[in-house]
């Protein structure tokens, strides 16, 4: 298998049948579920697990915001995290401590603590990768799934596509870039890092009607609003011409040939709603950028782009590896 996400039909015959089942399992594993939830009475506890395995540079902060934003799909608060690092051979306690440095300043500022983990130096990788596990909470009855979504509800995209992509290519690519693009578009495209969470989104989309939330990652917003369709059973069109890519991120995937739609998005969040104009308002009350980019349909997964019509499918890896591993082929 190439490096990337394992594609949904092989977790769906090797993976999820092997799983187990237990009663007070809220919500399980499955295609566009970012998040279990566990029934704690009043409560359910909320987990997700996720690594970091593309970037050199902030490392830390995108494992604490990437495990955080799965939980905010949910509505669910954050409380703390399970942080696992992986140093490659030859990382020096300088770098362990500037990941952690960035990691706790990251849970800082979303209140989160991180409670524990492991820590080891790794044989076999050539960079850091860390995984993290996250926990929240939220009252059962204000639970949101990512299956929730319903035929005719509004597909809304926060911010734009291709945010955690664009940090992570400007950083580790700069030298590719700088040349091309100059120093001032190079140094704004690196602090796309500071885009990263989608907890506010999360809690204004929980209070503002949201039916489902699912949070961009590996494969963009085509596979976001793929997952979103087939953890609802559903078909969704998806306007492509109508989700904003920032121009940072048009420059450096115009440089590298890249399609934006397919780039790592943390930092993005696809909510499904009956109201969009009551969410895009709560959305800008709260100054989070957002725009209407699709449909819930009642079957078909189609895309809307440059005036054709196309069936939707999620890519079939990110666009990152492929900018990463030519990089790394001509260096």
């Amino acid at each position: 298998m190439k490096a990337g996400k394992v594609p949904p039909e092989l977790l769906a015959r090797f993976v999820y049948p092997h799983l187990g089942r237990r009663p007070d399992v809220l919500r399980r594993a499955g295609i566009g579920q970012d998040c279990a939830a566990l029934d704690f009475g009043e409560w359910a506890a909320v987990v997700t697990c996720d690594p970091i395995t593309t970037a050199r540079e902030h490392l830390g902060r995108l494992a604490v915001h990437v495990a955080c934003n799965d939980l905010a799909t949910s509505g669910a608060e954050p409380l703390a995290l399970l942080m696992t690092l992986l140093l490659r051979e030859g990382a020096t306690s300088e770098e362990l401590e500037a990941i952690m440095r960035e990691a706790g300043q990251a849970a800082d500022g979303l209140h989160v603590e991180i409670v524990g983990g492991h820590t080891e130096v790794t044989p076999g990788i050539d960079r850091t990768i860390a995984i993290v596990t996250g926990i929240g909470r939220a009252r059962k009855d204000a639970l949101i799934s990512g299956s929730g979504a319903r035929p005719h509800d509004a597909v809304v995209l926060t911010k734009g596509a291709g945010i955690e992509g664009t940090a992570v290519l400007a950083a580790d690519l700069a030298d590719r870039l700088i040349p091309v693009l100059g120093e001032a578009i190079t140094t704004r495209a690196r602090a796309f890092v500071e885009w990263l969470s989608v907890v506010p989104e999360g809690m204004v989309a929980a209070r503002s009607g949201a039916t489902a939330m699912h949070d961009v990652t590996e494969g963009g917003v085509l596979a976001g609003a793929w997952e979103l369709a087939e953890a609802s059973g559903l078909g969704v069109v998806l306007r492509a011409d109508d989700v904003p890519v920032p121009p940072e991120t048009i420059a450096i995937c115009h440089i590298l040939d890249l399609d934006p739609l397919a780039l790592i998005g943390s930092g993005a969040m696809l909510i499904c709603t009956a109201d969009p104009r009551r969410m895009l308002r709560a959305l800008a009350d709260a100054r989070i950028p957002a725009a209407e980019v699709g449909l819930m349909t009642d079957r078909d997964r189609v895309l809307l782009r440059n005036g054709r019509t196309l069936p939707l499918v999620p890519p079939p890896r990110d666009e990152i590896y492929r900018a990463l591993e030519r990089e790394k082929l001509e260096s």
